[in-house]
């Protein structure tokens, strides 16, 4: 047995399972989803609806695999030498050790760039307000002429014309050929819509074609055509390849309808549906008549029991005026002989309000005599308290006092003496006497 050191021992020793597994982490882990182009071959589709095919250009090959409900997502059938771009995320299978592509979409090569430049133009498009709803006009009722622009070979145009002639066949229907795919076909289509606008012989216009891939409905995403629509006076109606199938001429119309058929549908109006509303209106119109009729029959019979002959309304009018002189006649003498009692009952109660002179000159004399009484009474009580006061204020009156001898002391400040305590030796004083005054100067005092 060979033996080895510890610097010469072997790495460890995987299993086959092991390696595809860690080259499977190390794949899908750093692969991210991607878009490959190639040509399909080898295409083979399993029993259970899943799809097998390689990817290949002139280098190199790839094994791919699109699951059922990925490939029901289709609307197109791939084929063998097909040139397609796929949106796949690299992966490892495992039981086979096989590199592989799992496939989400699959799209024929070149549509890519379509679709970039369809979404660029419809940025643009859409920021300049050309698909603003406050822009579009709404479609007219009952149009006096519908135009088509189509192709005079497309099956659009046939379903266009049999869909119009069906729902209303008294409308007149004129059609602007052109061209709607390959070269050119934008510019003429754009034509079209230029003619029927400044001819002005319809009232509605539809812009239609079959259905069919993006290339060839490219024409109706080219701008020429977009601002052809924007421009045109007529309202457009757009009709453009099946209901999954969007273009620019559809944001741009003033109303979009999934097929060519559902355009016409939505220009014209349905003589069944017109014929059954006129239907209903006449329904009403009969049932609002004979309820008015019915109304009316019910006034008449109202009018007719109250018209009456003259002769009758004249004598029935005497009859009422009779009656109404004889409850005047009655209101007239009840009215007298409430105002005549009245009357009497207020001469009784002025009788009885009247004044008896005799009883009040008898009374003011009475009172005349009391009243000079009683001032004489009053007069000789007010003149004996009159003598008394004057009794007594003769008896304070100092000038009295005076008449008797003595005399009233004041000092030069005018203030009376009653102490001589209010007097200093040499002080003057004023002496008043009944008759006169005198001055004096204070000698002694005690």
């Amino acid at each position: 047995m060979q033996q080895f050191s510890d610097s010469e021992k072997p790495a460890r020793v995987i299993s086959v399972a092991e390696l595809n597994r860690l080259a499977k982490e190390l794949i899908e882990q750093n692969l991210p989803l991607m878009w490959v182009a190639g040509e399909i071959s080898n295409f083979t589709r399993a029993a259970s609806g899943h799809c097998y095919f390689s990817l290949k250009d002139a280098q190199a090959q790839v094994r791919c695999v699109m699951f059922r409900h990925r490939m029901q997502l289709q609307d197109w059938k791939p084929e063998n030498g097909m040139q397609v771009e796929v949106r796949a995320c690299p992966s490892f299978y495992e039981q086979r050790g096989e590199f592989q592509l799992n496939v989400e979409a699959m799209r024929r090569s070149g549509l890519g760039a379509l679709y970039e430049a369809f979404e660029k133009l419809k940025a643009r498009l859409q920021a300049e307000g050309l698909f603003d709803a406050a822009a579009k006009q709404p479609l007219p009722r009952f149009p006096r002429a519908i135009g088509v622009v189509t192709s005079l070979q497309a099956a659009a145009l046939r379903d266009v014309l049999t869909t119009l002639r069906r729902r209303m066949a008294a409308i007149p229907v004129i059609v602007y050929p052109t061209a709607v795919q390959g070269a050119g076909a934008g510019a003429q289509i754009a034509a079209a819509i230029g003619t029927a606008d400044a001819r002005a012989e319809c009232d509605v216009l539809i812009v239609c074609r079959g259905g069919g891939s993006i290339e060839d409905l490219w024409a109706f995403n080219e701008e020429v055509v977009a601002r052809a629509i924007h421009a045109c006076t007529l309202p457009v109606v757009s009709g453009i390849g099946h209901e999954t199938d969007f273009t620019i001429a559809d944001f741009v119309a003033d109303a979009r309808a999934p097929t060519p058929t559902a355009a016409a549908q939505m220009a014209s109006p349905n003589r069944d549906d017109l014929r059954q509303d006129l239907s209903h209106l006449y329904q009403r119109l009969a049932r609002v008549t004979e309820r008015a009729l019915e109304r009316r029959m019910q006034q008449l019979d109202v009018l007719a029991r109250r018209l009456t002959h003259p002769g009758e309304r004249i004598a029935n009018q005497l009859a009422q005026l009779g009656h109404l002189a004889s409850r005047l006649r009655s209101a007239w003498q009840m009215t007298s002989g409430n105002s005549e009692w009245r009357l009497r009952e207020l001469y009784q109660q002025l009788l009885a309000l009247r004044p008896d002179f005799t009883v009040l000159a008898t009374r003011q004399q009475t009172l005349a005599q009391r009243l000079a009484s009683a001032a004489a009474h009053r007069i000789d009580a007010l003149g004996a308290e009159v003598r008394s006061l004057a009794a007594q204020l003769a008896q304070l009156n100092p000038s009295a006092v005076l008449e008797r001898g003595y005399s009233m002391v004041e000092t030069a400040a005018g203030d009376i003496v009653r102490d001589s305590a209010q007097l200093k030796r040499d002080d003057e004083v004023k002496l008043t006497f009944a008759q006169g005054w005198a001055r004096a100067q204070v000698k002694d005092k005690g």
